[in-house]
Parts: structure tokens; sequence; C-alpha cells
């Protein structure tokens, strides 16, 4: 029973957060009968939402016509999802709050884009407590108040998402953050017996 996930990393580098999303999507594939699709805001055109109501009024997308749209037609595509995010002062980078906050004008389409979906969040700091948790809170709030099932990696290590700590080392601090990959692999291993038993249902 194949599925489809869907990773997005909200970071403009090529660093910590761009591995973590990658590794989440490459131990995933290993272990589960699933296609993975990536998107990274890296180099990408991504507008702020000015809130012009332009998706309520004409129920045909955005007013910005940028990079987005790549990612509108993953999120359709998805059966599952993750969402993984640098720490920028204590909370979510800019590029990831403005990706959930766009999803407004597909939301405004079809209200339903992502029910019933389950979504895992995964954050990086550079400091072992500098906000990767009211970064995940912040993503599972995007799948609630989009009607997906936010997934967490269960008690004992994992909690509420995939939680690193880079040490501002990037990509390569990332990986030597074992406690890191065991939570990741916990929330990963959650949401795709998740994405299964809801398949199976369907």
């Amino acid at each position: 029973m194949g599925l489809k996930l869907f990773g997005i990393s909200g970071s403009p580098r090529k660093a910590a957060t761009d591995y973590i999303v990658r590794e989440a999507l490459r131990y995933a594939s290993e272990k589960y009968p699933v296609e993975t699709s990536y998107f990274s805001a890296m180099g990408k055109k991504l507008n702020f939402c000015i809130h012009c109501d332009f998706c309520i009024k004409n129920r045909k997308g955005c007013v910005h016509n940028d990079d987005m749209q790549e990612v509108y037609e993953k999120l359709k595509w998805a059966d599952a999802l993750i969402i993984g995010t640098p720490v920028y002062q204590g909370m979510v980078s800019g590029q990831t709050k403005v990706i959930m906050d766009r999803c407004r004008a597909i939301a405004a389409q079809d209200i339903h884009f992502i029910m019933n979906k389950p979504g895992a969040a995964l954050a990086v700091g550079g400091d072992r407590t500098g906000g990767q948790e009211p970064s995940i809170q912040a993503i599972l709030n995007f799948y609630i108040i989009n009607e997906a099932i936010p997934v967490g990696g269960g008690s004992f290590g994992a909690n509420l998402g995939g939680a690193f700590w880079s040490k501002d080392r990037g990509a390569e601090g990332a990986e030597g953050d074992e406690e890191g990959r065991k939570s990741m692999q916990k929330t990963v291993n959650r949401l795709m017996n998740m994405a299964l038993v809801i398949k199976e249902k369907r």
C-alpha cells in the first residue's frame, strides 16, 4: 500500500534544516512503502500574505504568483506531511511562517485541503533549548487549524516531534545529534503508521 510523503524545509539555507527534513524522508523511504517529495524554501520566491482577501473573493488561488504554487500542488498530492524549521528568535523561521500563512489561499478554494492527513514537525536550533518546542507547536497548530492530524513522537524522547540541536554547526551539527535523530525517527514511525491506518480505512 504505497504512501506519498511531502517534506518541507522552511530554511533559507542549505544547512541543518535541509539535512533533517531530507534525512526524515530518507528514513521513511527505507522503512515504509512511500514515495517522497521535497520542497526547500532556499532560493524560492515566497511573498508574504498581505491579507488582501483576493483568495476569498475570487476562489482562484493567491494574488501572488510565486513558488508557493508547488507547495499547493504537493499538499494536495500527499498522504502525509513533514514541516521542518530552523529556530529563529525562539520561533519558526520567517520562511516557514510565510508557507503556513499562504495556505489561506488554498483553504479558500478547498477548506478540507489537508483534512485527516497526518502531519509531523521537526525543528533545529543552534542552542539546546533555543525554541525547538514552541516552533514545533506552531507547526502542529497549523495542522490543527487546517483539519490535518498532528502527530508527535510519543512519550520518552519525542513528545511533540523531532527536535535537533545543531550547536550552530549546520548539517554537520544536526547529523551528530543522536538524541535528535532518535526523536525524528520516533516521530516518522508514528507518522507513517498513522498514514497507513488512514489509507487502509479509506
